[in-house]
């Protein structure tokens, strides 16, 4: 088989048909099998996938986040050469997958990522550089505001023209990436202290670590509802505090309590915004923190 297609579902029944529904147009002829991995919705999603030949359900006892997901399919994983993580809330073009491998083929990448498209069909900035503090200054300080900036100040890879030409990237985000199963096994579980949001971002300095590369085509369009995880307040500060986890992580606790004071500065810039009052009571505060979605697992960072 050539593929194997992971999905991670959470209250995601209402998506799930499209995104299902796209995937043999979007193979182009290449052999693929579903495997879904429920994160105890209550929505009823296993009748969405029954009857789906192609596709097998793992239904989960609780909300294991996206990277614990992951993790439960890839036990049950067929053989395959690659695999292909996607969000739920996606809609594949046709011919994205098998553009996705042949590149892959073509460029030995351990790693290949799609272009993200809105509903309207627009090009979403999803490709993204290596976290560093300059950079976190860099979007904490402009944001949007100088999308021209030097790549040193921005972590975000900001420019529709840049998105119009194959490239090699630090990471993207992780509503679609398709890694080499030789690759997926080799580096590894994913890293659940992150739950959702950032667990990409470890992923792919892992693949970087082990000697791989990460490819982006512009050939393979998939887009992207934004619907399936949301952009509630809890999950705008979930995503702040993993960024601190990661800088743990990978640089110790000096780094981490410069990118913890970054992302204060971060969310006191936009404190009308109720996601970064969210992020600026979890990152002072540990009650808040415990609060979280995920917070039994986390670990690591500022606590």
């Amino acid at each position: 088989m050539d593929c194997a297609v992971v999905v991670v579902t959470y209250e995601s029944a209402q998506f799930l048909p499209r995104l299902l529904d796209s995937l043999p147009a979007a193979a182009g002829g290449r052999t693929y099998s579903v495997v879904v991995v429920d994160n105890a919705s209550t929505d009823r999603v296993r009748d969405v996938v029954r009857g789906r030949s192609c596709v097998r359900f793992v239904q989960s006892d609780r909300n294991l986040g996206y990277s614990g997901g992951i993790n439960l399919a890839a036990r049950d994983l067929p053989d395959c050469r690659w695999v292909l993580v996607l969000n739920p809330d996606l809609t594949l073009g046709p011919g994205a997958i098998s553009a996705m491998i042949e590149t892959a083929l073509r460029t030995g990448a351990a790693a290949v990522v799609p272009r993200i498209v809105d509903g309207d069909g627009q090009t979403s900035f999803s490709l993204r550089r290596e976290p560093t503090l300059r950079r976190s200054v860099g979007e904490a300080l402009l944001g949007d505001h100088v999308p021209g900036r030097p790549g040193w100040a921005s972590e975000i890879v900001r420019g529709p023209a840049v998105y119009g030409q194959e490239r090699t990237v630090d990471w993207a985000t992780g509503a679609a990436m398709l890694v080499s199963r030789s690759v997926f096994d080799h580096v590894g579980p994913w890293d659940t202290r992150y739950f959702l949001y950032s667990e990409e971002t470890d992923f792919c300095r892992r693949i970087r670590a082990a000697g791989g590369r990460i490819r982006y085509t512009p050939t393979a369009v998939v887009s992207h509802s934004g619907g399936g995880s949301g952009t509630s307040p809890a999950l705008v500060a979930l995503c702040a505090l993993n960024r601190v986890r990661y800088a743990h992580k990978w640089h110790g606790g000096g780094v981490a309590s410069a990118a913890w004071g970054v992302a204060v500065v971060h969310a006191l810039l936009r404190i009308t915004r109720p996601g970064e009052r969210a992020s600026l009571r979890v990152l002072t505060s540990a009650r808040a923190r415990r609060l979280l979605p995920g917070a039994s697992t986390a670990a690591g960072g500022r606590t």
